[in-house]
């Protein structure tokens, strides 16, 4: 027991001398659990943010005055412009929005008919178009209903609804991309470094030296297994304290030493499916691809872009089979809601049982093609 221990240790430790001397692999490691974390926790938020609305006044009233101040940042950057200035400003992408107030609007509004402000977007910015309309409608609409009445006030309801943000009280949209994205990237690395690294053996031609040792396909496998997955719960921990937590400010509800522990736990079916699929590609390029069809699919359907319950229910049943759908569960759970191991440990023992399972098919796999490889 103590050779074979020996042995694990021995071969996980040249696989990260190789690690160390591959710069590329490095360089997507600290990029990874660097940039693009704090990319995904600052870019692109789904709410509207500094969106550029020219206001066309052709009216130059009381109303339309109104209606042009309600509209300030951070949501919107507004300009007043001529109505010769609109077409070339959204053809060049100057504008996202442009509101043409017509003449006579106020003088119509008091009159009790019913004129139209047109409101131009840009729908190529697919995100800010969308929300953006709907803001500028409500605006303007209470604008012209505050003016119509004479005086503000927020209409009596029989019943009031009283909101409490809980874990997020800001609705900051940094503290869910952030923590997913580093959930997504453990996934991504734990597959893409034990993949890499068996088939590396096979591109420098170690694996005959490999099979004229001492060891066993089992040791073999055992050795990438935890000496990637130590890089990548080594660097997830480091990205998690001083880029979540230390840049972006982040906070942190639960314990995060239980993370890890289910870190730890979920790199131990990921890894084991990145030597499968290794087995199964004959090149890098071919990893690669087969990377991208399993990959997209582990993500996108496990609930960490979208909620699974609103996913059709036939693919929330197929995805108790995967190892992120439990993981992402136990991350939310623990990093957004302060979760205790009395609470996660359905998606613990969850991922226990499925590590189990991939890593023993993985073993088989990879006992039955080591001596193809060579």
């Amino acid at each position: 027991m103590r050779r074979h221990l020996e042995n694990v240790y021995r071969l996980g430790v040249k696989e990260l001398w190789g690690l160390i001397r591959d710069p590329m692999l490095l360089f997507l490691i600290v990029f990874t659990f660097t940039f693009s974390t704090y990319t995904a926790g600052t870019s692109m938020p789904e709410t509207i943010s500094n969106a550029p609305l020219a206001i066309i006044d052709e009216d130059r009233s009381q109303l339309s005055q109104r209606i042009i101040s309600a509209f300030y940042p951070p949501l919107f950057d507004v300009f007043e412009i001529e109505l010769d200035e609109a077409d070339p400003g959204m053809d060049n992408g100057i504008y996202t929005f442009v509101m043409d107030i017509p003449p006579s609007f106020q003088s119509d509004i008091l009159a009790g008919r019913t004129p139209s402000i047109q409101l131009n977007v840009d729908a190529t910015r697919m995100s800010q178009a969308f929300t953006g309309s709907g803001y500028a409608q409500q605006i303007a609409m209470g604008e012209i209903t505050e003016f119509m009445q004479r005086y503000r006030s927020v209409a009596q309801m029989p019943v009031e609804l009283e909101m409490r943000m809980r874990f997020n009280p800001n609705l900051t949209q940094s503290w869910f991309g952030a923590l997913m994205d580093i959930i997504n990237n453990i996934t991504m690395m734990a597959i893409v470094l034990t993949g890499t690294a068996l088939i590396r053996e096979r591109e420098h031609g170690t694996i005959e030296h490999l099979l004229a040792m001492p060891v066993t396909p089992g040791e073999i496998m055992v050795s990438k297994v935890w000496s990637m997955g130590l890089v990548v719960l080594i660097a997830s921990a480091l990205s998690l304290v001083l880029i979540v937590q230390g840049v972006l400010a982040v906070r942190i509800e639960g314990s995060i030493p239980l993370f890890l522990a289910g870190v730890a736990l979920h790199l131990f079916a990921t890894t084991a499916m990145g030597i499968f699929l290794a087995t199964v590609a004959r090149n890098m390029p071919q990893f690669a691809m087969l990377l991208i069809l399993i990959l997209m699919p582990l993500q996108m359907l496990s609930g960490s872009s979208t909620p699974r319950e609103s996913m059709p229910k036939m693919v929330q049943n197929v995805m108790q089979f995967a190892p992120t759908t439990h993981f992402v569960e136990l991350g939310q759970g623990i990093l957004y809601r302060g979760a205790g191991i009395d609470v996660v440990w359905k998606p613990f023992l969850a991922l226990a049982v499925i590590g189990a399972v991939f890593f023993f098919v993985s073993l088989l796999r990879f006992r039955k093609t080591i001596t193809q490889m060579a």
